[in-house]
């Protein structure tokens, strides 16, 4: 390790930025973060550097650059835009004795600034020594989806009570109080937005001698998206990685369940082909029963929850056990399969609405009245529905939908072994049985609207 990680005190210290333009206006955004005194030093100020100026969050020195400017500095950024002046800068800075950065410039750098994950109080810093600052920039996404954008501010709730926990909790039980505090039911209550309510949970454990009442656990049903699982959302992430126990379909792809934490339980409660599948009542009462011990649980799911996805049931069944449950949206397979065509579900002049259906109903349920939702101006985005693709073609065409309506077909969206077929509606049966399409697909039909010829416009 060539160079060491530190936090510094920043608080009334004095840091110097040389340079009037981009290259100085990027380092001011840096350190606007920290409570540091910041004196810009150029002749002129480029518009947002003047404006940090006028608000008073910074001072502007036009003088002429002597070793006094920068006695006692905390720090020194030097970017003016010229290598060479900059170089002659870095020497006069190094005879006043601070640590100075100049931009561009690693070897004249006694320090580099990392890629911040920013989370006040919590601050994640990334840094690869100079050689790789992309992959810094990468792993810094990462870390982002893994850490709660709330999390900051229950930390410094946690900070302003220490004094009462030291004061309050024996000695002995504070490492556990700690643990219970962030990841418990008052973090629970503040990432929902709930604030006062978990402070107010966490002073009440605080006046008890940190000894909390047992609690009833959560549910969570999340969206695992369409497969590829940097489509998964941030609050997705979060909720695999606190888990204690995932029941997770047999669609999920197990990259996903990579980003769960290791220790957490799994089990698989999908349908695979020829096999016995879960009754929905056995996984209700099961994900119902684990919750019950105070785990926290997670029935993943593809695609989007809301869509297809059983949710009403399962959150009927904690509703009615009294255990907390949310709905964790994904990205549904629809706009997914649009994104691997490279075109939109809906365009300007030619379709303006999308009605989404399933193929697959519940056993002895009516079909779906397909041939009422491809109106003009609509897209069709049919779910599961490659089984009955014949069927509901021949209903379609003949509710009066043109045999030539374009239809694209998108098999296993976003995985590595995505495949994609278009056709016409017409064609459609026969583009399914030849090629041997199979599910899980996404068949998405368009019925652009009629417009009329200009020539013909005219002439009415």
């Amino acid at each position: 390790m060539k160079s060491f990680p530190m936090f510094l005190t920043m608080a009334g210290r004095r840091v110097v930025i040389v340079g009037g333009d981009e290259q100085a206006a990027q380092k001011s955004r840096l350190i606007l973060k920290t409570e540091a005194e910041i004196v810009l030093a150029a002749p002129e100020l480029e518009p947002e550097l003047a404006a940090l100026v006028d608000s008073g969050r910074a001072s502007h020195y036009a003088g002429p650059i002597t070793p006094d400017l920068f006695r006692g500095a905390a720090l020194v950024f030097i970017g003016t835009g010229c290598p060479g002046i900059d170089a002659s800068i870095h020497a006069i800075a190094k005879e006043a004795g601070v640590v100075v950065n100049v931009v561009d410039q690693p070897h004249l750098c006694d320090a580099t600034t990392p890629s911040l994950v920013d989370r006040d109080p919590v601050v994640v810093a990334i840094g690869t020594e100079g050689t790789a600052p992309v992959l810094g920039r990468q792993i810094k996404t990462q870390i982002e989806t893994m850490l709660d954008p709330r999390l900051g501010g229950f930390a410094a709730l946690a900070g302003r009570l220490r004094d009462a926990v030291a004061f309050r909790v024996p000695k002995e039980a504070r490492r556990e109080f700690w643990r219970r505090t962030f990841s418990g039911a008052a973090w629970e209550k503040h990432r929902s937005g709930a604030e006062r309510e978990a402070a107010q949970m966490l002073k009440a454990e605080i006046e008890a001698g940190g000894i909390a009442e047992p609690t009833m656990g959560s549910i969570a049903l999340v969206g695992a998206g369409p497969g590829a699982r940097d489509l998964l959302t941030m609050r997705a992430v979060a909720r695999l990685q606190e888990a204690d126990i995932i029941y997770y379909d047999r669609l999920v792809d197990p990259d996903v369940l990579e980003l769960a934490r290791r220790d957490a339980e799994r089990v698989f409660v999908g349908k695979e082909v020829g096999a016995h599948s879960w009754p929905q009542d056995k996984i209700n009462q099961v994900i119902v029963a684990s919750a019950k011990q105070g785990k926290k649980v997670v029935r993943l799911k593809s695609g989007d929850p809301s869509l297809f996805g059983r949710s009403t049931e399962e959150m009927a069944a904690a509703e009615a056990a009294g255990i907390e449950v949310e709905i964790v949206p994904g990205v549904t397979s629809a706009s997914a399969a649009a994104a691997s065509l490279n075109r939109a579900l809906t365009e300007r002049g030619q379709t303006d609405h999308v009605v989404i259906s399933t193929g697959t109903c519940r056993p002895g349920a009516p079909n779906p009245d397909w041939g009422r939702m491809l109106n003009e101006g609509a897209t069709l985005a049919l779910y599961m529905a490659v089984a009955r693709a014949g069927e509901i073609a021949d209903t379609l065409m003949g509710n009066g939908a043109p045999a030539d309506c374009t239809v694209e077909i998108v098999a296993r969206a976003s995985h590595s072994d995505e495949a994609i077929w278009k056709t016409t509606l017409g064609d459609l049966a026969r583009t399914v049985a030849e090629d041997g399409v199979e599910n899980p697909a996404i068949i998405l039909v368009r019925r652009p609207k009629f417009i009329e010829p200009e020539a013909q416009r005219a002439k009415g």
